[in-house]
Formats: structure tokens, C-alpha cells, sequence
């Protein structure tokens, strides 16, 4: 008892820091995201959304799924540690130097833009910056002590986002974006260097890769899939139809990312660390898959769906008209958001368990579909028939994942289904609510502060008439904290 006890109080402290440090981030993140909306052009954001399809793949290859496979591990080494970031290291340099040769290759993909050439060049010192902390990181999560990496995400977005600013003021145009993201990535890495109080130690073990090769193959196997599909979709809109089209579509993804990412990023960093400490025990790990569907589905719902009903105003409010363009497009990736939290969920449950295969799996037939909705779709010339094809694949694809993790977990799909229907009725009425307010003819900014209330309102209203338990648990955890802090204060 007293072990769950304090499984139970380490996981709430995971889940408070992880969820500081998305909130905090997000706010950060977003608020330099809409002054830079509003200085930069369409094309600016174009150009580096341009990069970013790049960008990703090298971040996947110096990680190469080792940091995954180590919070996997139920009692990794100072050897295995020391190992991966090595391995780390080494691949990084490689990958940047393939990268930088190869800049003028990118260039011709996209229109031959030769302003990416030396972009990219720059660009690209992120995922070596950011490989220098990956094991640091990694580390951090393992112990359930996220406390480092939040703080090292807030002052990162604080400094990047201030000189992003700055150069985009002074007319920097897309190289504003640029120094941005390399800032950020620098001054994360140097924070846990200082504060993480880890070393690595001068050893490289071929038996260390080994004891976590087959997970760490099987997860970079699965996220290069997932990185390819995930930004296809740039790639696509990029070199077939123009850098403005891209860029416009890289403002919708990166909003409706706000909040399926940073929800997917809580629960996995709070967990997997979790479930694999009790991965040999099948009864212990279901009661937990139920709780950890109800929270998620608690969260997932009135926040994706909600704000799809609100985005008109929400893009009035913030942007204005300029990009007006991006709202169908972000109204849409909401919706799929919800589906990529639960897929999201659902890979956690089987990387937890060890079933790496099973997650390459899953990972071929997400890419599968998404690869035929954009045959199916290309050829309709328009952005939005892409992202309802980006749609579509998803929901097909929750419903084959929801099979397999049925079946893997012995958890059957009638309680999946029970665990997350009380709260998409309640996100769904929550949603109608925001959006019929949406309809009024009011000023933006009065509008969404309106629909807020009023979705959040109906959410709560239908929560507390169908007694479910979650909403009473927060409510809970928010006055012990509260009190807590009148007791400190």
C-alpha cells in the first residue's frame, strides 16, 4: 500500500511540473507566435516550414529512438546513459554535415528558392544543439522529475522568443524565425547542462546499444514513418503548389497543435514512465489504462473540439482578417488533434509494455492510410481537400490502433469505448454551446471570451449532472494546492 501510495504522489508531481511546463510553454510559445503572425509574412513562415520537413528527420535521426527505449528500461545504467548520448553525439554531427552539403538540393525542391540555402544551413545547428540534451533530458523524465526540463523550457521560449521578436521588428523577415528556433534549442541545452547534474562518462558499450536496440530500433523505425506523414502534407503543399499556400497551412497546423501536442506531451512524459513500472503486473496496468483513458478523454475533448467551434473568432482575435485563409484548415486539424491524442495514448500503452512491433504496426497502417488520402486528394488542387483527407486517415486509423490495443491488453474495445463516450457527448454539447455563441454578431474578442465561458459552462454542467468522477478529482487537486499555497504565503 504504501508503494502505491507513493507511485501515486510521484505521478501527481509529474503530472502538475509536465503540465506547468506545457501551459507555461504554450503561452510563451503563443504569445511570440502572434506578434510574429502579425510582423512576418505568409511567405516567411512559408520558408521555414519549408525547413522545418527537414529539420524533423535529423532530430529523429540523432535520437534514433534510444530516448524512448530508455524510459522503457526499468533500471537503465550510467553506462547506457553515457552510450546514448555518445551515440548521440556522433550521429548529429553526421546528420548536420549531410545536411549542410545537401542545402542547395533543398533549395531546388522548393521552387529552386535560393534564400534557403544558407536558412537551412543555420537552421539545421537545432537538432545538434538539441542532441546534446536529449540523454539529459531522458534522464530527468525516468526519475519522474520534470522540474529541470520546465524550467528549461520557459526561460528557452522566454530569450528565443524575445530576440525572434527583435529581429523580425528590425525586418529580418524569415531569418527572425531561424534565430529563433537556434536560440531556443541552445539555451534549453545549456539549462540542463548547468542544472540536470549529469555527466557522461568517458564509455562506450556495444552491449548497452544492444539491451536497448531492439525498442530503439523498432521506435525510430515507427517515428520515422510517423515524421515522413507528419510532414508530407508541408512537403507537398511546399514544392507543388507555393511557399505562401505553405505557409498559410503551417499557421493552421502549428495552432491546432497548441493543443493536441501539448496534451499528447503531458500524458506520455507522465505515463509511460508510470505504466512500465507496472507492465509485469496485467491487472494493476489495466486499472490504470482505464484511468488514464477517462483523464485523457476528460481533457482531449472539450479542449479540441471546443476549439474548433471557436477558431473564427479566435483567429479575428489575434490576427485580424490576414489570415482568414487558415481557419477552415485549423477548424479541421482540431478535430483530427483529438483522434492523434488517443492513437497517441494508445502507442503509450504498447510501447509500456515492450511491444515495439506492435507499434512499427501500428505506425505502417497510420502512414498507409494517410499515404492513399493524399493520392486521393492531391489531385483536387486545394489545401483544405488535403487536411480532410489528414482527417479521414485518422479516424480510420483510431479505429484499427483501438483494435490492436485491445487485443494486446486483454481491455476490451466495448470499455474503451464506455471509457471515453460520457466525455465526448459532454466536449460534443460543450462545442455546440461555443459555437452557436460563435454565431452572434459580436465583436471577436467578446465573442471568444463569451464562447469560453459558455462551452466550459455546458462542460461542466453535464460533468457534474452525470457525477463523473474526474471533474471531482481537479476540482480536488485544485483546492489542496490552493490551500497549500495560502499555507505558504
Amino acid at each position: 500500500m504504501g508503494g502505491d501510495s507513493e507511485l501515486k504522489r510521484q505521478t501527481a508531481k509529474t503530472l502538475k511540473w509536465n503540465a506547468i511546463d506545457r501551459v507555461s510553454s504554450q503561452v510563451l510559445y503563443a504569445l511570440t507566435g502572434i506578434v510574429l503572425a502579425n510582423i512576418l509574412s505568409k511567405e516567411d513562415f512559408g520558408l521555414v516550414g519549408a525547413l522545418l520537413v527537414f529539420q524533423a528527420f535529423g532530430i529523429l535521426f540523432v535520437d534514433s529512438g534510444f530516448g524512448s527505449a530508455l524510459l522503457q528500461k526499468k533500471q537503465p545504467t550510467q553506462r547506457d546513459y553515457s552510450t546514448v548520448f555518445w551515440f548521440n553525439l556522433g550521429v548529429s554531427l553526421l546528420v548536420y554535415a549531410i545536411l549542410w552539403l545537401g542545402a542547395p538540393l533543398i533549395a531546388d525542391i522548393f521552387q529552386g528558392d535560393k534564400r534557403l540555402i544558407p536558412m537551412s544551413r543555420v537552421m539545421f545547428l537545432t537538432f545538434v544543439l538539441n542532441g546534446t540534451a536529449l540523454v539529459q533530458t531522458t534522464r530527468l523524465m525516468k526519475k519522474m522529475n520534470v522540474k529541470m526540463v520546465a524550467m528549461a523550457n520557459v526561460v528557452g521560449l522566454t530569450l528565443s522568443g524575445g530576440i525572434g521578436i527583435w529581429l523580425a521588428l528590425t525586418g529580418a523577415g524569415a531569418w527572425a524565425l531561424v534565430w529563433q528556433s537556434v536560440t531556443l534549442s541552445a539555451v534549453k541545452s545549456g539549462w540542463l547542462w548547468i542544472t540536470g547534474g549529469w555527466r557522461p562518462r568517458r564509455v562506450f558499450s556495444i552491449e548497452s546499444l544492444k539491451s536497448i536496440w531492439r525498442v530503439g530500433l523498432s521506435v525510430f523505425s515507427s517515428s520515422a514513418l510517423n515524421t515522413f506523414f507528419l510532414y508530407i502534407y508541408s512537403f507537398v503543399i511546399g514544392a507543388f503548389y507555393n511557399l505562401t499556400a505553405l505557409g498559410v497551412y503551417t499557421q493552421a497546423d502549428k495552432w491546432s497543435k497548441m493543443g493536441s501536442a501539448s496534451i499528447s506531451q503531458v500524458l506520455t512524459a507522465t505515463f509511460v514512465p508510470l505504466l512500465s513500472r507496472v507492465q509485469d503486473d496485467r491487472e494493476s496496468f489495466n486499472r490504470y489504462v482505464k484511468r488514464i483513458n477517462r483523464f485523457s478523454a476528460f481533457i482531449i475533448f472539450p479542449v479540441m473540439l471546443g476549439g474548433a467551434a471557436l477558431g473564427t473568432p479566435l483567429f479575428h482575435t489575434l490576427f485580424g482578417t490576414k489570415w482568414d485563409a487558415a481557419v477552415p484548415l485549423f477548424q479541421i486539424l482540431m478535430a483530427r488533434g483529438a483522434l492523434i491524442v488517443l492513437i497517441s495514448v494508445y502507442n503509450n500503452y504498447l510501447l509500456a509494455l515492450g511491444y515495439a512491433r506492435k507499434i512499427f504496426t501500428v505506425e505502417l497502417v497510420k502512414d498507409g492510410l494517410i499515404a492513399l488520402a493524399v493520392l486521393a486528394t492531391v489531385w483536387h488542387g486545394t489545401v483544405e481537400a488535403l487536411v480532410w483527407g489528414q482527417l479521414t486517415a485518422s479516424a480510420a486509423t483510431w479505429v484499427i490502433v483501438l483494435a490492436i490495443v485491445c487485443h494486446s491488453t486483454g481491455y476490451s474495445a466495448s470499455k474503451m469505448g464506455g471509457d471515453l463516450l460520457p466525455f465526448l457527448i459532454a466536449g460534443g454539447v460543450c462545442a455546440g454551446g461555443a459555437w452557436a455563441v460563435s454565431l452572434l454578431d459580436l465583436p471577436s474578442v467578446v465573442t471568444l471570451i463569451v464562447g469560453v465561458i459558455a462551452g466550459a459552462g455546458l462542460y461542466v454542467g453535464i460533468a457534474t449532472a452525470f457525477r463523473l468522477p474526474e471533474l471531482q478529482e481537479a476540482a480536488d487537486y485544485l483546492r489542496v494546492r490552493i490551500g497549500k499555497k495560502r499555507i505558504t504565503t
